[in-house]
């Protein structure tokens, strides 16, 4: 009876997971939202300059 119960389950959570592909295919190719150093592709924390260039 468990094992059952494991296998329905698991079954419901595969097709859940179809649906959400089919409902949002290209949500990870979504552009990042923060910008990047164009010199060490780091990411810009705030709007001063990058730690690569206030090096001394």
């Amino acid at each position: 009876m468990l094992i059952k119960a494991m296998t329905l389950f698991l079954v419901a959570m595969g097709v859940l997971a179809m649906f959400g592909k089919l409902r949002l295919p290209g949500r990870r190719s979504q552009p990042r939202l923060q910008s990047r150093c164009p010199d060490c592709g780091r990411p810009k924390l705030g709007s001063g300059p990058c730690p690569c260039k206030t090096k001394a």
